[in-house]
């Protein structure tokens, strides 16, 4: 390959993502890049793109793969934890997304079926879960959903977490369900906490920072800048100190997209498999030599008060044999 990776320009925004391969691979052809594309050799900002017609956006960072990404994550890798008339608890596995980039919600289905994301596959394993044993309460419930004809009704996303985090995610079945976890997330009242490797140690804090969506280099980060941003809180304890490593449980108290990766990046200590918040505006990226699989951040805990019955309900998730292993390896060098 002519490159690894390359950072897009502003004279390149808006380009298609296979002419700017073939601006910078002039020997390949423009179907040798198309399959480079299709072949599952090209993520953007991290995450796997398949798209040779995709427009790209200043700042957005192209990587060519060695080999292809792993195919997506098959229904059976999701467990569901909880399932009632109106939430459903699941286990995401790391390598899915919580739910689709707005610009590929109009893809045909087709196309989706290449990368499906979670709250894509959830309605369908309810259905069978329904099907095969009802959830419902009621006789009339039960009777509803197993004569229901059609596609399952969409899940109501309340909150997400990244495409490489693994861990556990609420979703709303109902507009009821919506309401009341929503009020209880913007409350900042949902327990969750997320467990981390990061480089070296920290000691136990609460980080208090006001997130802007750009710190200069089009990365969301932090600002001291009066006015500017939205508070985000996370509280970090040392869990295990590992050998040039430490296992950290970082507790949110509140929920902005990436809060625990710029964090814990600004302290100096990005998390383990990091390939965007591995940088201070301007200066060069701080070497991974860790090995991790992927990033190295899983939502452990989640917590908080049923919508509806007013019962307070609370799940844990141990980590997953990826990030188990990663670990251990750290422990017999301990």
């Amino acid at each position: 390959m002519s490159f690894d990776s390359l950072r897009i320009s502003s004279e390149q925004e808006g380009s298609t993502l296979a002419a700017v391969l073939r601006s910078q691979m002039p020997e390949h052809s423009w179907a040798q890049v198309r399959r480079l594309i299709e072949t599952r050799h090209v993520r953007i900002n991290g995450e796997l793109c398949l798209d040779p017609a995709r427009r790209l956006r200043e700042g957005q960072t192209i990587e060519i793969l060695d080999r292809p990404a792993p195919k997506p994550r098959q229904p059976e890798s999701i467990k569901i934890v909880h399932l009632d008339t109106h939430i459903v608890v699941v286990e995401k596995p790391s390598g899915i997304s919580t739910v689709r980039h707005p610009l590929e919600r109009d893809w045909p289905a087709t196309r989706k079926a290449f990368s499906p994301t979670l709250d894509e596959i959830i309605p369908k394993l309810i259905a069978q879960r329904e099907t095969s044993g009802p959830v419902a309460h009621t006789r009339r419930e039960s009777q509803t959903r197993r004569h229901r004809k059609g596609p399952p009704p969409r899940l109501r996303v309340v909150h997400r977490i990244d495409k490489e985090t693994s861990g556990l995610v609420v979703f709303a079945r109902t507009v009821l369900a919506e309401q009341g976890l929503g009020k209880q997330f913007r409350a900042h009242s949902v327990l969750r906490r997320y467990l981390a490797v990061i480089p070296g140690t920290i000691p136990p804090q609460k980080i208090v920072t006001r997130l802007v969506r750009d710190r200069g280099d089009s990365r969301r980060g932090s600002t001291r800048l009066p006015g500017l941003g939205k508070e985000a809180i996370t509280n970090v304890e040392l869990v295990e100190k590992l050998s040039g490593y430490s296992l950290v449980s970082c507790r949110l108290e509140t929920g902005r997209t990436h809060q625990i990766r710029i964090h814990l990046a600004e302290l100096g200590h990005p998390i383990c498999g990091e390939k965007v918040y591995n940088r201070k505006p301007g200066s060069p990226a701080i070497e991974d030599q860790s090995g991790a699989p992927r990033l190295a951040l899983h939502a452990a805990e989640l917590g908080f008060i049923h919508p509806v019955t007013g019962q307070s309900l609370h799940w844990s998730m141990p980590l997953p044999s990826d990030l188990k292993t990663f670990l251990d390896r750290f422990r017999r060098n301990s």
